[in-house]
């Protein structure tokens, strides 16, 4: 019916409900995390499918001559946590028309379903944060630089893809967030500027954890707004490793809280600490998606590795889920539901799509 771009352009913001709802035109920018339902609703109680075990959030949804219907969504479970690397064959869908008093399965091979790359109106970037303060330097930095090497090649897709970028920082007592190395989809890039971290980088031993964390979430949020900019969703994760507690006092913990937990919800925050001086609970808190510790240098990979697993586990479960419908021009607004049965699990949603002026085929 339309292209993407043209669709962003006619709507000029993207709407994402916080709360179930349909597809009407209010205004957000907010994608949906955790149980909502995002632009979807329960599905219709003709269908018996069940209690719902996994939560698909839908995102964005759109039609394009001359009978395709395309929704991006996110999975996850009832807790919240995302579920990667679901596959066409486990979704189910069905159709109602203004003839049909209940729902009709549509084959998914006949309709050529087909989970596509999401990267065509998705971004998501990853915010690095080292502490380069003196302690590290001193005492952990070649274990720091493996574990954040091993970080970047678990994170970032094996094929550079512009959808998937990463930007590090540095901190330590200065009040400054360091730039290591710009937004870059290139993962060569970042492990080459990892590599030449010195221990002679830092002027300040200090360390400014809470003006990292401040900062950090700035630069996210800035980069939110860039992706909504260029017609994009986005969604962003900050990635803090620190050994020990902020010494600097510039800024106080409250606020750096306040600062995570008033953040778009588009952004998942995750921490890594180090040693016996950290604070855990304060940790938790800046970390509020997940957070990992370990007590020496010699467990800083394998820590490393567990972010890094939920940071690629929250990118991945965004799906764009596209297939051809059977209705046609005439048929007016329809009923659609997208059922995934992933092991035991299952859940659904239900929306609405136009079939004005839909043919035969698809492109």
């Amino acid at each position: 019916m339309k292209s993407i771009l043209k669709i962003f352009g006619a709507i000029g913001v993207l709407f994402i409900a916080i709360s179930c709802g349909n597809a009407s035109d209010d205004v957000s920018l907010n994608l949906n995390f955790g149980n909502s339902l995002g632009k979807g609703t329960p599905v219709d109680e003709c269908l018996d499918l069940g209690e719902n075990d996994l939560v698909l959030s839908i995102q964005e949804q759109y039609t394009t001559l001359p009978g395709k219907v395309s929704i991006l969504f996110k999975v996850s479970d009832t807790e919240g946590n995302p579920v990667s690397q679901l596959t066409a064959d486990q979704f189910t869908i069905y159709e109602q028309g203004r003839n049909d008093d209940c729902f009709n399965t549509i084959s998914t091979s006949e309709s050529f379903a087909r989970i596509s790359p999401n990267s065509q109106i998705f971004t998501n970037n990853t915010i690095l944060v080292l502490d380069l303060s003196n302690s590290v330097l001193s005492s952990s930095l070649t274990e720091l630089k493996e574990a954040t090497i091993s970080f970047v090649n678990n994170v970032m897709p094996a094929t550079t893809q512009e959808s998937f970028k990463m930007v590090i920082y540095w901190f330590d007592g200065e009040n400054e967030l360091h730039l290591l190395n710009p937004l870059t989809a290139d993962k060569q890039e970042l492990i080459t500027a990892i590599d030449n971290i010195t221990p002679n980088i830092s002027n300040d031993p200090s360390t400014d954890l809470y003006g990292a964390v401040i900062k950090s979430t700035d630069a996210a949020e800035k980069l939110l707004k860039e992706s909504q900019e260029n017609n994009n969703i986005g969604a962003a994760s900050v990635v803090i490793f620190t050994d020990g507690t902020d010494q600097a006092s510039r800024y106080t913990e409250a606020f750096a809280l306040k600062k995570v937990n008033d953040a778009n919800p588009n952004i998942s925050f995750f921490s890594i600490g180090l040693g016996a001086e950290i604070d855990t609970e304060v940790l938790m808190n800046i970390g509020k998606t997940f957070s990992v510790f370990a007590g020496n240098k010699n467990d800083l990979e394998n820590t490393f590795n567990d972010i890094s697993l939920k940071v690629s586990e929250q990118a991945n479960s965004f799906y764009l889920f596209e297939y051809c419908s059977p209705k046609r021009d005439g048929s007016g607004e329809n009923n659609l539901a997208i059922q995934v049965k992933n092991g035991g699990l299952q859940g659904a949603v239900q929306t609405k799509f136009s079939a004005n002026g839909f043919t035969g085929g698809c492109e």
